[in-house]
């Protein structure tokens, strides 16, 4: 269930376009608070709500350094997803793969239905 819900969290905050590219910009490297909000056209607390949530699911870290807070990334949490991603597309190569035989399976049928109508 704990793991259930730190997906939760981590699918939210890629759900935002500003997180996913403040996500972005931190794989290049660590940055300060202002660095990462000054592409942003919005108030400084509204931006750190934003880094507050990315926090939060612990897709970044911050440590302050006299008035200077640093995030970084912390990427334990994307590989937790990208698993989860992983099982799911697994799933759906399967069942997609058993449907593809079942249709194979079925046009020699459909084949010798349409012969049949058509004398």
């Amino acid at each position: 269930m704990t793991q259930t819900i730190e997906l939760d969290r981590v699918f939210h905050a890629l759900a935002d376009p500003t997180r996913r590219a403040v996500l972005q910009r931190l794989s290049g490297g660590g940055a300060a608070v202002s660095e990462l909000a000054a592409p942003f056209d919005m108030a400084l607390p509204s931006f750190l709500q934003h880094l507050k949530v990315l926090e939060g699911c612990g897709l970044v870290r911050s440590q302050k350094s006299g008035r200077i807070r640093t995030y970084e990334l912390s990427p334990g949490p994307l590989r937790a997803a990208e698993g989860w991603m992983a099982d799911q597309r697994k799933l759906w190569e399967r069942r997609l793969n058993q449907l593809d035989r079942y249709l194979e399976d079925l046009k020699p049928l459909m084949d010798a239905k349409r012969k049949k109508e058509k004398r």
